[in-house]
């Protein structure tokens, strides 16, 4: 949809360009550095329009490989990287392992707030109150 409306308003640009161009189609004088010569000025425009669009592509191209050459390392950086350096970090484990649903009501639901002896794990090995 974004290319749709890029095109469509690069046709409206080049529509208006070509009106105003055909508009103007007096001689003007136009000065270079070293020369000076009398143009119509529908060639001025349309050549001023074609070299920006030109300028303004070809900073669009070398922007687009540049991109491509920051992926393309960045892609090699990701493939250098080991499995296991990143399996050792505990918390990318926790991220890989799937979660288990229990069926059994969790610790909390289990314990009574009123009765101390609920709060203790039996298994505890340090609890040597039994």
């Amino acid at each position: 949809m974004k290319s749709q409306w890029m095109m469509i308003s690069m046709f409206v640009f080049a529509l208006i360009t070509a009106i105003f161009a055909v508009i103007n189609v007096e001689s003007v004088q136009v000065n270079f550095l070293f020369a000076q010569t009398s143009l119509p000025l529908i060639l001025v425009i349309l050549t001023s329009t074609l070299l920006g669009g030109l300028i303004v592509g070809l900073f669009g191209v070398l922007r687009y490989y540049q991109l491509q050459r920051k992926v393309k390392q960045l892609e090699k950086q990701v493939k250098a990287m080991s499995p296991t350096s990143e399996l050792s970090d505990p918390a990318v484990q926790a991220l890989e392992q799937p979660a288990v649903l229990s069926t059994e009501p969790s610790s909390s639901e289990q314990e009574d707030p009123q009765d101390p002896e609920a709060s203790k794990d039996p298994k505890d090995p340090q609890d040597s109150t039994s």
